[in-house]
């Protein structure tokens, strides 16, 4: 599964919104008709299943890194890390995403101590009962508070969704090469229940200098 999307910046006084890094391939994973807002009991062990074999697989520092970075990019939307690695990104940390991370601690605590470790079916509940989707998107500008203040929504058509939450952003940290000098980060949460799991969307930020980034994600091709 891929995740295509297309991806607007507005770019005013040098800021730009920055992708998160990782890699175009995902593994093992097969298409479905849009985000899961209902995960049945069978339906997570086979997400951590998902997320869990790939890393017992990965036998080497670099292996385990490759894993990771297309890990990063089974739900992530907007720009392409490596073809504009300072346009708008985000990643939708969906249900699916979370037991699959849960899967790839299993290995690696597994092979730590040499047993089987699972996560406890508590832990596994919580996730399939999130009400809300978290979504991490990172900026890139000239100044190291640039992003203080974003504002984000959630277009579907004419609807305009609003986050329940929005974490402050991160300082910005120096950006290595061209462009933009700081990157920062900040995560969004969206009620599962205001929006359509289905449906071609854009995230739309708008920081306080008046600049604005939107961010095409097509619910249909994400977990």
């Amino acid at each position: 599964m891929s995740v295509r999307s297309q991806t607007s910046v507005a770019r005013i006084s040098g800021i730009t919104t920055c992708a998160v890094v990782g890699l175009v391939t995902v593994f093992g994973l097969q298409s479905v008709l849009a985000i899961d807002v209902k995960v049945s009991a069978e339906e997570a062990q086979k997400a951590l299943e998902a997320g869990r074999v790939p890393m017992e697989k990965a036998n080497t520092p670099e292996e385990v890194k490759k894993v990771l970075q297309q890990a990063s990019m089974v739900t992530h939307v907007g720009a392409h890390p490596e073809k504009d690695p300072c346009g708008a990104s985000a990643i939708l940390r969906t249900k699916r995403y979370r037991l699959e991370a849960f899967g790839r601690q299993e290995a690696a605590e597994s092979k730590k101590r040499k047993m089987d470790v699972r996560m406890p079916d508590e832990f596994i509940k919580k996730v399939v009962d999130m009400p809300n989707m978290e979504i991490e998107v990172q900026l890139c500008g000239d100044d190291e508070y640039f992003a203080e203040g974003v504002l984000i929504e959630l277009q579907q058509g004419s609807k305009r969704i609003k986050p329940i939450d929005i974490g402050k952003a991160e300082r910005g940290r120096k950006n290595e090469g061209s462009g933009p000098i700081y990157r920062s980060r900040f995560t969004a949460l969206f009620a599962y229940e205001t929006f359509d799991p289905t449906a071609a969307s854009v995230f739309v930020i708008n920081l306080q200098d008046g600049t604005e980034a939107r961010i095409a994600a097509d619910f249909s091709m994400v977990k």
